[in-house]
């Protein structure tokens, strides 16, 4: 990440963020992919719900390193190098290690919230075509973020880190 520590850092745009996101799951899809097939394989069970928490677990892991090591390493994932979005701490410093623990658990609580809202009203409505709607529950991070007065996610709030423009000003 080429942040000049000279000049204020601007807040990433919304539009880069969301295309951001989009890139990474794209980049998420092989990782669960490859995690799902190594977990089924290791562990050869011909009951799928058997397998269910441990998928779960190893995928939180799996998901939790790929962000852990992008972020330790360089402030950036892939999509984020792309889009020209750093991850700093409130002061614009790297973030440390605990910072990005909190930040990655922390980013699980809208969607899981959402997830679980979306369940039960299909429960209630008896309409278990609604689920696919959980689709769309990474995006209430959006949803925050345009109520929080700095426009910032709630992980980040709880992390205390910000995502910011690294583009060019020529660009």
């Amino acid at each position: 990440m080429q942040a000049s520590t000279s000049m204020p850092l601007s807040p990433a745009p919304r539009l880069r963020i969301f295309a951001s996101m989009m890139y990474e799951s794209i980049l998420l899809f092989g990782v669960v992919f490859v995690t799902n097939y190594l977990v089924t394989s290791f562990i050869q069970s011909t009951d799928p719900m058997h397998l269910l928490g441990v998928q779960q677990a190893a995928l939180f892991i799996v998901i939790g390193l790929y962000f852990l090591i992008c972020w330790v390493r360089i402030g950036q994932t892939l999509p984020m190098k792309t889009w020209h979005i750093g991850l700093v701490d409130k002061n614009g410093g790297k973030p440390g290690i605990t910072q990005l623990i909190l930040r990655y658990g922390a980013a699980w609580v809208i969607p899981l919230i959402g997830a679980w809202l979306i369940h039960q009203l299909a429960v209630y409505k008896g309409w278990n075509s609604i689920n696919i709607l959980i689709i769309f529950v990474p995006f209430l991070h959006f949803v925050y973020s345009w109520l929080d007065p700095k426009g910032i996610f709630l992980h980040d709030r709880l992390a205390s880190t910000r995502l910011v423009d690294l583009k060019p000003k020529n660009a």
